[in-house]
């Protein structure tokens, strides 16, 4: 079966004998047909990029100059790809035109980003120092919910470091992902970076692989362990951004008045479908029905749509299985006591709708208070005692971020150092830069991306050691 998106494998097309439907979720129905990997196209694949790899290792100068092409390209074909990744993902036009602009962002960024060689000893006995070397292939594994950025993540501090790539799109959003590959080849020699797209299996391949040296992962909890274990027997490192269950703390100090958008925002962007986003709200009890009010009346004027209308702000729920997950949870919230002060339920009409959701009511021990939603549902708990909500913000396997609001911001900022999670904003959320570490605590990951710190997860350490005498 050919397919108009193609996978890329060492420089060049890769035809496919069987291709996977791919779901528009505004309409839950199959609109394109993405390419299914083979074992031995894997295999074709990671070959490539071993071999690509002795060449592209040995000039930073031309890594450099290759990701300021890739940069430049990503702008050039923003129009391009927005709309496959609406038709795709669902979210609003604009927004995914962002995502690929974001994409060549951090493309632009890692070009010019040092890897400096450290001196530890020069003295009359030796010259010592500390290098960064380049890993070998990579296999990097992204998620549905920002497809293209979220791949720029692991794509360019990779290849800076010497790297080379074989990375594998969510099946429920390969396909902008297939193209940026094909636009990156013409930019990037052959080999060094690879696209693949399939199903599970094609990740468990891919773990596994024995050419594989650093396993790249974005997704869920669940997931990240099954990838985890699968690359232990050949102890390959791992980097594994994970699922979170960002808790945001309002201070008694908050005026419910000056809420804007930012708290709703910090939850909703997306549709909810977030890893970092906001997903629960621990209030006082004196502003509670404030604040209630304030992100009701939120939920209630955003335009909910299919992703082209004009003025939409939230698109549909990704896939079926997402959807089902959050209208679940919404109702086992409002069985255990919970009030949908908005939304509570699927919109009519086909694709994967779900209305904007305030949760009031809702406590701790409820599964939409206790696990991770990814939707657009926002549970509101309220609080007496401040050192309560802290400890209860912390009482979850989730450690990606969180957020503390208050007039008064060093007082925010002495409880945010309080929360156990990898980021923790104050008076904002899902505020994300390719110069800021990203990763979590406990389930929420292993390792961070972005920065410095970011790209040295993609090298090892190797010291030279020069006597002098």
């Amino acid at each position: 079966m050919v397919t108009r998106f193609s996978m890329t494998v060492g420089g060049s097309e890769a035809a496919t004998e069987d291709a996977f439907g791919v779901v528009n979720p505004a309409t839950g129905e199959v609109f394109e047909q993405a390419p299914e990997c083979t074992p031995a196209q894997l295999d074709a694949a990671m070959d490539a990029a071993h071999k690509a790899y002795r060449d592209w290792r040995s000039d930073i100068d031309a890594r450099r100059a290759a990701l300021r092409a890739a940069a430049d390209a990503m702008f050039a074909v923003a129009d391009e790809l927005a709309p496959i990744l609406t038709a795709e993902q669902g979210k609003p036009l604009g927004e995914a035109r962002i995502e690929a602009i974001g994409a060549g962002v951090w493309f632009k960024y890692f070009a010019d980003l040092d890897l400096p060689r450290e001196v530890i000893q020069d003295d009359n006995r030796a010259f010592v120092e500390v290098v960064r070397r380049p890993l070998g292939v990579v296999a990097a594994i992204t998620p549905w919910n920002f497809p293209l950025v979220l791949a720029s993540w692991k794509i360019a501090p990779a290849l800076l470091a010497g790297n080379t790539m074989v990375l594998k799109p969510s099946p429920f959003t390969p396909l902008a992902t297939l193209r940026m590959g094909e636009l990156l080849n013409s930019v990037l020699p052959a080999g060094v970076l690879n696209v693949v797209s399939g199903g599970d299996e094609l990740g468990k391949w891919m773990t596994a692989h024995p050419l594989a040296r650093k396993i790249s992962f974005t997704g869920s909890v669940s997931a990240g362990k099954h990838v985890a274990a699968s690359a232990a027997p050949d102890l390959k490192r791992v980097t594994l951004e994970l699922g979170g269950n960002d808790a945001a703390i309002l201070l008694d100090d908050f005026d419910p008045a000056a809420l804007g958008s930012k708290l709703f925002w910090g939850a909703f962007q997306n549709n909810g479908q977030v890893c970092s986003a906001i997903k629960r709200v621990y209030v006082p009890e004196a502003l509670y029905d404030d604040v209630v009010d304030a992100l009701a009346a939120q939920a209630t004027a955003v335009k909910v749509g299919e992703g082209t209308e004009e003025g939409v702000q939230l698109g549909p729920i990704n896939n079926r299985p997402q959807y089902e997950r959050v209208s679940e949870l919404v109702a086992d919230a409002v069985a255990s006591g919970a009030r949908a002060v908005t939304g509570g339920r699927p919109m009519d009409g086909p694709g994967y709708f779900y209305e904007p959701t305030i949760l009031a009511g809702a406590s701790d021990g409820t599964r939409i208070v206790y696990e991770e939603q990814f939707g657009p549902a926002l549970p509101v708990v309220a609080y007496r005692h401040l050192d309560d909500a802290i400890e209860r913000a912390n009482a979850t396997h989730f450690g990606l971020s969180g957020s503390v609001w208050s007039a008064d911001a060093e007082r925010a900022a002495a409880v945010a150092a309080q929360l156990e999670c990898g980021t923790a904003w104050v008076n904002t959320h899902l505020v994300l830069q390719p110069n800021q570490p990203f990763g979590g605590a406990k389930w929420s990951g292993i390792g961070v991306e972005n920065g410095p710190w970011g790209l040295h997860g993609f090298t090892e350490l190797q010291v030279l050691h020069r006597a002098k005498r």
